[in-house]
């Protein structure tokens, strides 16, 4: 990203914290909690703690203070090394909070998911201040702004999803040749095509379920020594992650189908050409849902998940295409989401359908070409 692009979305940042009075902000992504937000914020990779001061201060606390020093070099932050402080996020608050010379009586605010026990602690170290942790946070505004993908974030994601669509025709042209047979054989191949093609790897573990798995919307565990692609319907969900952000597709292998698979297969066709045909500028996300569990409802099916997400730094990310009364987003260009109905049974087997949708100001861009394969 370039320099102005970090500046901006630290400057979103600040003004925020000047609208909620907030003198100063931790986000923290260690290994026990991730926060993709500073990634977004800073470029750094992850493994570091953040802090903005309402005087425009910025302090990246790196546990790598050389990939820091590489991948943060164009934000505008002071990197620290996380060692300073014995690795401690308190220990670094405290510091910091003096260092940048936080008026005493000030509101600080620390990550929402911080447990209450903690919470706690840092109420006890920071008497003088009014420590804050909760939902309507920075960190949350963030997420919502990060719905948007700007120039730089929509060409990486359409490179990742070159890269995926290339792998699906090699998925299908292996599972034909009968090279992949098994659940496993199909995991370990997309993870060795993601790191040939300088992928950080896959967004999540892929799943694969053969025949006598699929019928769960997320198989478990993740993948087995079992057939792969045999009689029946197989599943296969997997994203690649490139520069940081993420695809998730999921494909469906159909081999020799009864005419109650068959039906199957036909409801999710119809449903994701259904959902392609309003995801568009100005839609209302939870419209589409709604419209997808009517058209299942009709044939008295149905979708036991959402029908997509937000995709980028993360794998689910906002907006969320959900038929619930609380879901107010509404469709706008740079979105990139995915669209992917699923219908499951226990004796049929399951069959989902998911691919990555950009809305541009003229229309929809499809990113990847994932498909029902009739072997």
């Amino acid at each position: 990203m370039e320099i102005n692009t970090y500046a901006q979305r630290f400057q979103k940042a600040w003004d925020w914290m000047a609208q909620e009075g907030i003198s100063l902000v931790m986000m923290e992504d260690t290994e026990t909690r991730r926060d993709q937000n500073i990634r977004w914020l800073t470029g750094h990779p992850g493994d570091a703690l953040l802090f903005l001061s309402s005087d425009k201060n910025a302090v990246l606390v790196a546990w790598d203070v050389n990939l820091a020093k590489i991948y943060a070099r164009n934000s505008p932050v002071i990197i620290v090394p996380y060692n300073d402080f014995d690795r401690k996020p308190l220990n670094a608050l405290v510091v910091v909070s003096r260092t940048l010379g936080i008026p005493i009586g000030s509101k600080i605010e620390i990550p929402s998911v911080t447990p209450y026990p903690v919470f706690l602690d840092y109420v006890g170290e920071l008497t003088d201040y009014d420590i804050l942790c909760r939902n309507n946070s920075l960190g949350a505004e963030i997420r919502k702004m990060r719905s948007v993908k700007n120039d730089d974030e929509i060409a990486v994601i359409r490179k990742a999803a070159g890269f995926t669509n290339e792998i699906i025709d090699l998925l299908e042209k292996n599972v034909r040749s009968g090279k992949i047979k098994t659940e496993a054989d199909a995991a370990l191949f997309i993870q060795q095509e993601a790191r040939k093609r300088n992928c950080e790897g896959t967004s999540f573990e892929t799943l694969a379920a053969g025949p006598g798995r699929s019928f769960a919307i997320h198989a478990f565990p993740s993948s087995t020594g079992s057939p792969f692609g045999g009689q029946g319907l197989s599943i296969l969900d997997f994203g690649l992650k490139y520069n940081g952000y993420c695809t998730d597709v999921t494909l469906t292998f159909a081999r020799d189908l009864n005419p109650r698979q068959e039906k199957l297969v036909s409801l999710v066709e119809k449903a994701a050409k259904l959902a392609l045909s309003m995801a568009y500028n100005g839609t209302r996300a939870r419209d589409i849902a709604a419209a997808v569990d009517a058209l299942f409802a009709k044939s008295k099916k149905q979708m036991p998940h959402g029908l997509g997400h937000g995709v980028g730094l993360q794998e689910h990310e906002y907006p969320v295409l959900r038929n619930s009364s609380d879901n107010d987003w509404v469709l706008e260009p740079g979105m990139i989401f995915t669209i992917e109905p699923g219908l499951y049974d226990p004796q049929l087997g399951g069959c989902r359908l998911e691919n990555d949708v950009l809305v541009t100001s003229s229309g929809q861009e499809i990113l990847t070409k994932a498909r029902i394969i009739r072997l």
